[in-house]
């Protein structure tokens, strides 16, 4: 479910991991014997310049060759279990944090984690992402400041930060 401070380990709720295993076997298994068959028949066609079913069955096997590559890297580098405790109110990947915005009454709760946890109850808001790395290593209480993509700079403070629960 979340990414720890590390770029090549990714924490996964036993779910998670369980969920992107079954597609990679899904994928590198009779997903690449569908999409050969696809070729192959395609192939039997004729002529592979004009062949659109071809071209796009190739296509296809692009992409499903650079997700395989992508879920092998994820479950490859993965740990597996509860989320990591931090009870000093660090925020950090794993992390069910809530932030007010400057000038904004309004707080935000959501969870710091992998884009690749789906169907989560809150928000998911990647490590990566211009406020996942300002607030990642503050504690409760202290603000950071990030860039929005339209180049003006917002400014939130920590507010609460704790191991992420579930659901």
């Amino acid at each position: 479910m979340t990414e720890t401070r590390t770029d090549n380990v990714t924490w996964l709720t036993q779910e998670a991991y369980d969920r992107l295993k079954n597609e990679l076997d899904h994928l590198s298994g009779p997903g690449r014997k569908e999409i050969a068959a696809k070729i192959e028949a395609a192939r039997e066609e004729g002529d592979l310049k004009e062949n659109g079913g071809y071209h796009a069955a190739k296509e296809e096997q692009g992409k499903m060759e650079g997700r395989i590559l992508q879920l092998r890297q994820i479950v490859d580098n993965a740990r597996v279990g509860e989320a990591p405790a931090r009870a000093d109110g660090e925020v950090g990947p794993g992390m069910t944090v809530t932030v007010a915005f400057a000038g904004d009454d309004e707080e935000v709760t959501f969870l710091l984690a992998s884009r690749e946890e789906q169907g989560s109850p809150i928000d998911v808001y990647s490590p990566k992402s211009p406020l996942g790395a300002a607030i990642n290593g503050k504690k409760i209480g202290e603000k950071a400041s990030y860039t929005l993509p339209n180049g003006r700079a917002m400014t939130v403070e920590i507010i609460d930060a704790v191991p992420y629960a579930g659901a």
